[in-house]
């Protein structure tokens, strides 16, 4: 079996027993896909380890790309390895980071991952934390509930694609004839991003990457979070918040 779910930003609770019922029948070749913003991979400390212990004990295996919310910091610390037909990063045995630009085999289907997409929440700025007056602005923006991040410590500019992952990817579809069962993102392709906000979501290089990528690419099923609600569009974008789905044939 292979489960699908949005951002999880290091709330795992979903993942319990209560919540998600079915895994009682589940083991380690079974999948849990999560579409970014995992927040697992966030700072490093003693209840993040715990955390991913808890994941790694869990009777599945989780699977997830890369967000705007996630270290890419500690994530490039990381070594990578090959699984599955593409590169990876074991955080844990059983939890397992699907890089940028990839296609793999699991359980006899084909997915193509692209992490990544561009923050919302920065509109009020990128603080730089070794700027002399960074503490009097941050004060001055917090007292105004205002939408700022700081750079290498909640944002990096690695949210979007690097072009060598845009060539990895190019590369993969091209060795896939541009055909692959699922394709797993954070973000949606331009055209669908404008129907869930109306003109709110921006496009940038990754969103019409994306679009061109739906265009070309022969596939059943695109699964992206980012957006924070559940809901289905055109017939096969999914976008996913805290329901957990199974994988439609």
């Amino acid at each position: 079996m292979i489960y699908i779910t949005g951002d999880t930003h290091s709330d795992f609770k979903r993942f319990n027993t209560k919540s998600f019922p079915e895994q009682k029948t589940l083991n380690k070749t079974d999948y849990i896909i999560i579409c970014g913003d995992f927040g697992g991979v966030w700072d490093n400390s003693e209840r993040e380890h715990y955390w991913l212990d808890w994941l790694n004990a869990k009777p599945f295996t989780t699977l997830f790309v890369s967000g705007n919310h996630d270290n890419f910091n500690i994530l490039s610390s990381i070594p990578v390895d090959i699984w599955n037909g593409g590169n990876v990063q074991f955080i844990r045995k059983s939890v397992i980071h699907l890089m940028r630009g990839q296609v793999y085999t699991i359980a006899g289907k084909r997915f193509f991952t692209m992490g990544g997409a561009s923050s919302h929440d920065i509109v009020d700025g990128i603080l730089d934390p070794n700027t002399p007056s960074f503490k009097q602005m941050r004060k001055q923006l917090d007292a105004r509930n205002a939408l700022y991040r700081i750079n290498h410590v909640s944002w990096w500019q690695e949210e979007l694609p690097s072009d060598e992952e845009y060539d990895t990817a190019i590369n993969n579809l091209n060795a896939s004839g541009w055909k692959v069962d699922y394709i797993i993102s954070h973000c949606a392709p331009t055209g669908v991003a404008n129907m869930l906000g109306k003109g709110i979501y921006k496009a940038d290089r990754l969103t019409d990457f994306f679009h061109e990528v739906s265009k070309r690419c022969e596939f059943d099923y695109w699964f992206f979070g980012h957006y924070h609600d559940n809901i289905s569009l055109l017939g096969k974008y999914h976008l996913l918040y805290e329901k957990i789905e199974p994988l439609r044939d």
